[in-house]
């Protein structure tokens, strides 16, 4: 019994290190894939039995173990790609295979991973070259993006950029910085009105323009007025509806607030909080900001020239797709040659409670097992997650020195179970000489 088990042992032991080589010689193999994580051999002894009976004992041998060990970070190398991504931190990127997307597959396999170099195919999907296609949240028209269900994939959707798309942004914000001259208010002054051109783009593209003149009061005999009279006319409006809106601003002559907005007549559609007028221009609604009562910014009024120093406004005319970016916090920004930047998709970070518990998958991607738990999204940053990387990837976590003092360990090891089984042949040999 003993003498059988002690060759049961050793062959337990050939198994195991054989079982210890295959993952030894993965780790090496894939020692330059990016985003591969090792993989670790534990060996177990099995007891076959616990009594301690006088002079019997039986060779129980040892048991093999593999985990991955998808915890471990890689070091991040950087790229000249600005869609090479990497994730610095806790969290994986949400993927999805191209076959189930090609096949029409409307469910198609949940996974994720830690890096990849995605790039646009034929169709514009963001893919990589083994067919991982990274998905995020798409935004809306205005950048933004909606309020999404963090613990299903359904709200998800595969990332798609058309290379070669145009795009505009039509204004819907326009800040003045302006000082007024107070001299003009006082008595016997021209009273001519200060004009003011302020581009803007329309919802196609097209440029239009507000054209704004400043009238100054000089009725008042007793000194400047501190009054002014705003006229606000759109080109994209019906000539027959222009001006759009007319105000009346009167500005403070005190010591304190000198120089600035006292009071906007009339303040129906006149925000003191924002400091910004509503006009109804041709393409819509448009805040245009003259600044706050008793406030330093937008428009002023001091013993100086007329000077428009600071005007703002958002919005850009139609312009070709240049690059795409992610950014830290994970939102996808496509730019154009008109320098402006619109955000496509949010690409959240993946989270479960024992990512070692993953199941693997070819290609450095894994998918949720009963031993991973439930995955979570997260916006990148926040929770438990770190940051998305763009021009990076993340190098493997095989140490080959390492590997390579495992590798002959194990040979050692492999050799003297071998020599167990010679030993315990040579010493059934010897017992079957006895009888002859």
């Amino acid at each position: 019994m003993s003498m059988s088990s002690a060759m049961s042992a050793g062959v337990s032991g050939l198994a195991a290190n054989s079982t210890r080589l295959a993952t030894i010689s993965d780790n090496i193999a894939n020692s330059g894939t990016h985003g591969y994580k090792r993989v670790e051999t534990d060996f177990n002894a099995f007891v076959m039995n616990q009594g301690r009976t006088a002079g019997l004992y039986s060779a129980g041998g040892v048991t093999a173990a593999t985990q991955r060990v998808i915890e471990d970070d890689g070091g991040l190398t950087t790229t000249g790609h600005p869609l090479d991504i990497a994730v610095a931190g806790r969290g994986m990127l949400p993927v999805t295979s191209i076959v189930g997307i090609d096949n029409g597959f409307s469910d198609a396999p949940f996974m994720m991973t830690r890096t990849g170099s995605f790039r646009t195919d034929a169709e514009g999907v963001l893919r990589t070259g083994s067919g991982l296609v990274l998905m995020g949240w798409p935004a809306q028209p205005d950048g933004t993006v909606p309020v999404m269900t963090r613990d299903s994939m359904g709200s998800l959707a595969p990332i798609v950029v058309n290379t070669n798309q145009t795009a505009g942004d039509p204004t819907t914000r326009v800040s003045l910085g302006v000082n007024l001259p107070a001299t003009e208010t006082q008595p016997g002054a021209s009273g001519a009105p200060l004009p003011l051109k302020v581009e803007y783009f329309g919802n196609l593209g097209t440029s239009e323009y507000l054209d704004i003149n400043f009238v100054p009061d000089t009725s008042d005999p007793m000194g400047m007025s501190n009054t002014w009279v705003i006229e606000i006319s759109d080109s994209a409006s019906d000539p027959a509806l222009n001006p759009i809106s007319t105000h009346t601003i009167t500005f403070n002559d005190g010591r304190a607030n000198g120089g600035s907005i006292a009071t906007v007549a009339p303040a129906g559609n006149y925000d003191p909080v924002s400091g910004s007028i509503s006009l109804a221009v041709g393409g819509g609604v448009m805040d245009l900001v003259i600044g706050t009562p008793g406030g330093t910014t937008g428009l002023r009024q001091l013993s100086a020239n007329f000077s428009p120093t600071n005007i703002t406004k958002n919005g850009s005319p139609v312009g070709n797709l240049t690059t795409v970016e992610v950014d830290a916090n994970g939102f996808l920004k496509a730019s154009y040659d008109t320098g402006f930047i619109k955000t496509l998709y949010q690409i959240p970070l993946v989270d479960v409670p024992n990512p070692n518990g993953l199941n693997s998958l070819s290609a450095q991607a894994y998918t949720v097992s009963s031993t991973s738990g439930n995955f979570f999204l997260w916006d990148a940053g926040d929770g438990p997650t770190g940051a998305i990387q763009g021009y990076a990837l993340e190098e493997s976590t095989t140490d080959v020195a390492k590997e390579l003092t495992h590798l002959i360990q194990t040979q050692r090891a492999y050799s003297s179970n071998a020599k167990i089984i010679q030993t315990v042949d040579e010493m059934l040999q010897e017992t079957t000489n006895i009888k002859r």
